[in-house]
């Protein structure tokens, strides 16, 4: 009974003794459902398990537009949560306003400049300071394409813009929709900027996305992206307007369509629908852009807190994010690839081992460029700009690509 009772007691003095060190971490996101929700509680359960507590403030609402409403409102009345789901220049605009904390001390315990690409960490650092931690890499410029469309179409899956349009060709007279597309402005942005960097190379496409240089902006090779938009619009059926990227996704699985191009999210659609890769679908990089890659992030942006134990908690949370475990288990769930560039990828499948082999060569060879259709490389301001002009001349039938490359490069030196 002595023994048991010792037992009991130095239990309840351990806990007690963690507990005064425990710390609760509000974490502001919005996955809400499927491998993102199941990711998210993976890392509470983490979080849990060296003492902390999480507080679960999640908002639902497509790209995050609520949630970052409600972020707004928390942040201006001093009680901001301790992590938010931000990204790109998002995360400098809540830095330069004085919200966020320094994670230095993290970032050099867990040595993240070393295995962290630097345009990476370029965008997580406010002037050389660590205040977000990124999830996630996302590959944009993937093309998607059903294989057995293809055999019936007998068309070759593209690798360049020229082999494109002969696929097209050739599907579009055996009786199917080329390319599956959503007429939604993020969507016409995705096409957009995967023809732009393979059209300007990935030198330009930074001068212009990044840099926002006028003469890049409004020069002959922008002009070239929009005349080969123009053309590739031909290929996408007229019901496109309004459709949801995914429903553009089960358009290729049920074989409606050969092909699309979007972002790795798409593969999380094949998946679910029993489908396997290399056999019921073919991932490969968007025409001409094989050795090149546009990155979408998802980051947590870590605000000042008050607290001792909380701060350690939100310390605590940053590094458990890019940790290897938790690294594979929401990569996994996301249909992405992790951001550390040392990690054993043998629990993935071929899309994301391909994906992983570019990203870490397009980081080598400079071809590693962030998306300015996703949020990482445009303020929001310029790329709403960016979107009405690329719709709207998709929407003109009598619109010019001269004249559209001189508009863009007006309305972006307007949204600087």
């Amino acid at each position: 009974m002595r023994k048991l009772t010792t037992f009991f007691s130095t239990l309840i003095f351990c806990y007690s003794l963690n507990s005064a060190y425990a710390g609760e971490v509000e974490v502001l996101h919005w996955w809400t459902s499927g491998g993102e929700a199941k990711s998210v509680n993976v890392l509470k359960k983490m979080l849990e398990a060296q003492g902390h507590s999480w507080k679960d403030f999640a908002v639902a609402g497509g790209g995050g537009e609520s949630a970052m409403t409600v972020l707004k409102t928390r942040a201006i009345s001093g009680n901001p949560p301790a992590a938010a789901q931000l990204k790109g220049p998002d995360i400098q605009e809540w830095a330069e306003l004085g919200f966020l904390s320094n994670l230095n001390d993290v970032a050099a315990e867990e040595h993240w400049d070393d295995v962290i690409p630097k345009v990476v960490t370029d965008i997580m650092k406010y002037q050389g300071n660590y205040v977000a931690v990124p999830l996630n890499v996302h590959r944009v410029n993937w093309l998607w394409a059903n294989p057995a469309v293809f055999a019936k179409a007998d068309a070759k899956i593209p690798t360049t813009l020229a082999e494109f349009f002969t696929a097209a060709d050739k599907l579009q007279a055996a009786g199917f929709i080329p390319l599956a597309h959503g007429g939604q402005n993020w969507q016409n942005a995705t096409l957009f900027e995967t023809l732009a960097l393979d059209i300007l190379g990935a030198k330009d496409y930074l001068k212009a996305f990044v840099k926002l240089d006028d003469k890049t902006l409004g020069g002959d090779k922008m002009v070239e992206v929009f005349r080969v938009l123009k053309k590739i619009s031909h290929y996408i059926d007229s019901d496109s307007p309004g459709r949801d990227w995914n429903m553009a996704t089960s358009m290729v699985i049920n074989g409606t369509a050969g092909m699309q191009i979007m972002g790795d999210w798409a593969k999380g659609e094949f998946i679910a629908a029993g489908k396997l890769p290399g056999k019921d679908f073919v991932c490969v990089p968007a025409p001409g852009t094989q050795q090149q890659f546009i990155f979408n992030i998802d980051s947590f942006a870590m605000f000042e807190l008050n607290k001792p134990e909380d701060i350690k908690a939100q310390k605590s949370l940053a590094k458990t994010i890019l940790t290897p475990e938790f690294q594979t288990i929401f990569n996994l769930n996301k249909g992405s690839i992790p951001v550390r560039i040392d990690m054993d990828m043998k629990q993935f499948d071929s899309c994301a081992l391909d994906s992983m082999a570019a990203f870490k060569a397009s980081n080598k060879s400079g071809d590693l460029v962030p998306s300015m259709a996703h949020g990482l490389a445009v303020s929001e301001k310029v790329q709403g700009a960016i979107f009405d002009v690329i719709s709207n001349f998709l929407n003109d039938p009598k619109a010019e690509p001269q004249y559209a490359a001189i508009k863009l490069a007006r309305v972006v030196k307007a949204a600087k």
